[in-house]
């Protein structure tokens, strides 16, 4: 069981008070779902791993499964938020030895709810089972509750640092083994055994390595593919820290010196995150950093005589996706994705140029978000009869054919913004060859 600190509660108290501040509730009761575990499918009594819904985890630390966090505006403060958790079970204790976690028993719910008949409910986190919600309220609450998650605050920087910490020995251990004969499954052992030795308690989402044409798929899964020498090698990979995530890609050259082509693909990338780094300021407009990007990165590709034609004209048609297929970034914390999406009262930009972006915000101090630039030779993007008839004047064919298979370059690192400047959580994993 996990036993929150005095610094802890406090910030658990501040991020409630700030959620009840943001979402506005005067007559709705609001309730917030843990989830409950998910069997595995082959007749045993195991689950796979249980991880509470992150709007219930952010607002009381905990995985408790089947608990509901209840908020109550009409209650005087102290009483407002209620935390219902199930008791624990003798099996429960035997086979998984859980302890008891503190809270209100999770059958005194439904006479707290029988109080409180009438009144309409919002259901946030995991459904509930017999809970009825409006769709619209719902998704404004979310919308507002989401908005308040997106900056970090001491509790939360703390453990991205440590997770930070424990992701740059990984990849530190790493670049000893890649070499030629090697398997891509033998590198996730090792990266992964080297966060689990730094205060690691779990990988923050599938590890991802690719050698060769492998670097071309964006969340590849380690294959036992021996690496050849001379290929490019795509890891993608970040410790956890008490459901906290970093999120660092790397790409290497295994074996021996680059090619020239692989050089200046290279720097290429490196260059438009460092240039993409230095922009994540307050105030800075996501989908700006993230043209500015891909116009850079095209007038690259321009000058390797890969793409013919003005870069700020090819991006806007929207063909610099055909190298560049996904956004510049996204929001990380609780969770690899942690709260992205749109400003409040945003819609979705439909603008060729950005409709791979993963968030459309205004940064703000606190926000921590990844920048991960990348140009891949994608055969299935490549080769696609369509694409190659709309881009057939900005694209040197003959010479993209010539690199299809070679995979792609990613380099990715985790910034928090500051009033001072971008800081880079990641910054002591280096990115030269």
């Amino acid at each position: 069981m996990k036993i929150h600190n005095t610094k802890e509660l406090k910030h658990l108290a501040e991020r409630r008070r700030r959620v009840a501040e943001a979402i506005g509730l005067r007559d709705e009761i609001l309730l917030i779902g843990a989830g409950d575990p998910i069997p595995l499918p082959e007749g045993t009594d195991q689950t796979y791993p249980f991880y509470a819904h992150p709007e219930y985890y952010y607002l009381t630390g905990i995985d408790s499964p089947g608990g509901v966090l209840a908020f109550d505006p009409r209650q005087r403060s102290s009483k407002r938020w209620v935390s219902f958790v199930p008791g624990v079970t003798e099996a429960e204790k035997m086979w998984e030895g859980r302890t008891q976690l503190a809270g209100t028993s999770l059958p005194r719910l439904e006479p707290w709810l029988g109080a409180r008949r009438g009144r309409p409910i919002i259901n946030l986190g995991a459904p509930l089972r017999g809970v009825r919600s409006d769709e619209s309220d719902v998704a404004r609450t979310r919308e507002q509750f989401t908005h308040v998650r997106r900056a970090k605050d001491e509790v939360e920087l703390s453990l991205l640092r440590r997770a930070a910490a424990a992701t740059a020995k990984g990849f530190s251990a790493i670049r000893r083994h890649i070499r030629a004969g090697v398997s891509e499954r033998a590198l996730q052992a090792e990266l992964e055994a080297e966060f689990f030795r730094n205060d690691a308690d779990g990988v923050g989402y599938s590890t991802i390595v690719g050698s060769g044409p492998n670097a071309a798929v964006m969340h590849f899964s380690p294959s036992p593919r021996k690496i050849r020498r001379g290929e490019f090698v795509l890891i993608d990979a970040g410790a956890r820290v008490d459901r906290y995530v970093i999120d660092v890609t790397r790409t290497f050259v295994a074996g021996r010196k680059p090619t020239h082509f692989q050089r200046d693909l290279f720097n290429l990338v490196l260059e438009a995150e460092r240039n993409s780094i230095s922009r994540c300021v307050p105030s800075a407009e996501w989908k700006e950093l993230h043209l500015k990007a891909a116009i850079e990165m095209t007038d690259g590709l321009i000058e390797l005589k890969l793409m013919n034609g003005n870069a700020e004209s090819l991006v806007e048609q929207g063909a610099h996706t055909l190298f560049f297929p996904h956004g510049l970034g996204h929001l990380v914390g609780l969770g690899v994705r942690d709260a992205s999406g749109r400003h409040p009262g945003r819609q979705k930009d439909e603008t060729p140029a950005l409709r791979n972006l993963r968030m459309d915000l205004p940064l703000a101090v606190g926000y921590v978000t990844t920048v991960e630039p990348g140009l891949y030779f994608i055969p299935a993007i490549l080769n696609d009869a369509k694409r190659r008839r709309q881009y057939r004047q900005s694209v040197n064919w003959d010479r993209v054919d010539h690199y299809i298979g070679c995979g792609g370059v990613r380099i990715e690192d985790n910034v928090l913004v500051t009033k001072n400047g971008p800081e880079v959580l990641t910054a002591s994993i280096p990115t030269d060859w």
